[in-house]
């Protein structure tokens, strides 16, 4: 079955720095777009950056561009996301999540906390 699962969240200082890793099973992780989300206490889920298949194109969130890179291996069944000059803004569970299409995530992970503080 597809599984997800994050790991890499902690508790950093203002300033610091965090990689997050999305190991993917269950399905050809080469096929599908993936994508971090993060849900801050008492608020909406929000999508943080993507990636296509392949890799070939990212997006990134306005309130992330310049600092958080998404990028992906398709040797390892992982999606990475490298977090740099983190705020405490940024404090949140991080999920990886994978587009089933239709605008639609279709699987995610169980998500892991950053604290930035």
């Amino acid at each position: 079955q597809v599984q997800l699962v994050e790991s890499g969240g902690g508790l950093v200082q203002p300033g610091g720095s965090l990689r997050l890793s999305c190991a993917a099973s269950g399905f050809t992780f080469s096929n599908y777009w993936m994508y971090w989300v993060r849900q801050a206490p008492g608020r909406e889920r929000k999508e943080v950056a993507q990636v296509t298949s392949g890799g070939g194109t990212s997006w990134h969130a306005d309130s992330v561009r310049g600092r958080f890179t998404i990028s992906r291996d398709d040797a390892k069944n992982t999606v990475y996301l490298q977090m740099n000059s983190l705020k405490s803004e940024d404090t949140a569970l991080y999920y990886c999540a994978r587009y089933g299409g239709s605008w639609s995530l279709d699987y995610w992970g169980q998500g892991t906390q950053v604290t930035v503080s």
